[in-house]
């Protein structure tokens, strides 16, 4: 059975999820990227469930871009991150969260469950 991927984003400014932020999902291989998945979180800051990797991933290289600069401007009016393109490895078959804490000139990420 592949992995399955979600994700969640927070803004920890206001302390609520970051609704409205579009994100892609890519497979890299070298120097190359492969659209995987895309979508847009919704008022509880995810995506949904299965829409980023509908067949689950292999094991391997990928990158999660999280449209940063679109958000921040609606909500904050500004920030200084444009995009937060986070890469990581999948290495098994279990659940892969990426969760992003986001604020207009702050963000974090960690593997979550």
């Amino acid at each position: 059975m592949p992995a399955s991927l979600s994700t969640h984003v927070l803004d920890t400014a206001l302390g609520r999820p970051a609704a409205g932020l579009a994100v892609t999902l890519e497979a890299l291989v070298g120097a190359s990227a492969s659209l995987i998945g895309q979508g847009v979180t919704d008022a509880d800051g995810r995506v949904a469930k299965g829409l980023l990797a509908p067949d689950g991933l292999a094991h391997g290289i990928y990158r999660l871009t999280f449209e940063t600069g679109a958000y921040l401007s609606r909500v904050h009016g500004k920030g200084f991150y444009p995009v937060a393109p986070i890469v990581f490895e999948v290495s098994d078959d279990g659940h892969h969260h990426v969760p992003l804490l986001l604020s207009p000139y702050g963000l974090a990420t960690y593997r979550g469950s």
